[in-house]
């Protein structure tokens, strides 16, 4: 169906492809690096989230491989998890896969899944993350259309039924932002609960709370990337739900 003035979506897809193609590709990795090291290589691991903890065993990036059992509210005494671990001692994969890992993720050993008994690089909420990041992308490249601008390209993921009504109250922004909400909230109130309260979640709750954050993300990416006025000649060329027609203040 021809809803964006064009005769293709062909970047629609290229772009929810390769989106899908960078998260997968890396998702693969977090589970194909640890088969490929000896059994046992990857002790437990306890570190900071968005700091690099296990680069080196002293010196820079060390953080992580000294002893945070007592001092710290977050980390353990690696001496006692296991030894030390340095990604940087490791070959260039798995430098890279863990190098990642480490800068992005708190990597707490406890949260996180283990392959050929080694500990994967991200916890189970970002593995969760890239399943949904990767299914979003994927739901772009079949259905999403650049609309103009990136609320009404973010809302074509939705059949034009059930967004009609939105067009004609002129709530799209609302409704873009109430889908990234709705997405984000499961990990938002799984996350919070752990730190705030007694309670602990499970790698299952984790993979599946961090899946609708991941599909949320990637929408608005692909969105946000997809949305070109330059594709259109005069904005009246823009097909909208309801018959509305895109004005630009």
């Amino acid at each position: 169906m021809e809803r964006n003035g064009a005769a293709d979506r062909v970047r629609e897809g290229k772009i929810g492809a390769r989106l899908a193609l960078i998260a997968g590709s890396y998702l693969l990795l977090v589970f194909v690096t640890p088969l490929t090291m000896e059994h046992g290589a990857i002790p437990d691991l306890s570190g900071r989230a968005n700091l690099i903890d296990y680069a080196t065993v002293d010196g820079w990036g060390s953080w992580g491989n000294a002893d945070n059992g007592e001092d710290s509210p977050v980390g353990h005494n690696q001496f006692m998890n296991g030894g030390v671990f340095a990604w940087s001692e490791h070959g260039p994969l798995v430098a890279f896969v863990y190098l990642i890992g480490d800068l992005n993720c708190h990597q707490k050993y406890d949260r996180s899944y283990e392959v050929n008994g080694n500990q994967t690089a991200i916890c189970a909420r970002d593995i969760g993350i890239l399943l949904g990041f990767v299914a979003g992308a994927i739901i772009w490249s079949r259905f999403g259309v650049n609309r103009y601008s990136i609320r009404d390209s973010f809302l074509s993921l939705l059949p034009d039924k059930w967004v009609a009504p939105l067009y004609r109250s002129d709530r799209r922004l609302i409704a873009m932002w109430a889908i990234i909400i709705v997405g984000l909230a499961p990990t938002g109130i799984d996350g919070f609960t752990q730190l705030l309260t007694g309670y602990e979640s499970t790698n299952i709750v984790r993979v599946l709370t961090g899946s609708t954050a991941g599909a949320a993300l990637a929408w608005l990416i692909a969105a946000t990337i997809c949305a070109r006025g330059s594709d259109f000649d005069d904005v009246g060329e823009v097909l909208l739900p309801a018959n509305s027609k895109l004005k630009i203040r």
